[in-house]
């Protein structure tokens, strides 16, 4: 099945998050900041990323722009994930 690599700071979502997934039978590899998403989109070779926008050390923006940048982590889909509101 397929690998996904969660990157999320809040360590309940996390944890919600990966259960469920894990549950459902994907490989779940976990970031918790958006330098170490980074780092794992390279090592991990994920099929697809869900990044959390609001990240410590560097944000979920940032941190896909340098996985889209680089040639062996640009074709990975990535899902933002955001519990911001807009009300």
């Amino acid at each position: 099945m397929a690998k996904i690599l969660l990157v999320e700071d809040n360590e309940m979502n996390r944890d919600m998050l990966s259960r469920r997934l894990a549950r459902r039978g994907y490989e779940v590899v976990v970031g918790e900041d958006g330098q170490k998403g980074v780092e794992l989109a390279s090592s991990e070779n994920p099929d697809i990323i869900l990044m959390d926008m609001s990240l410590p050390v560097i944000d979920g923006w940032e941190a896909t722009r340098r996985i889209k940048a680089a040639a062996a982590t640009a074709a990975i889909p990535v899902i933002a994930l955001t519990g911001a509101s807009s009300s």
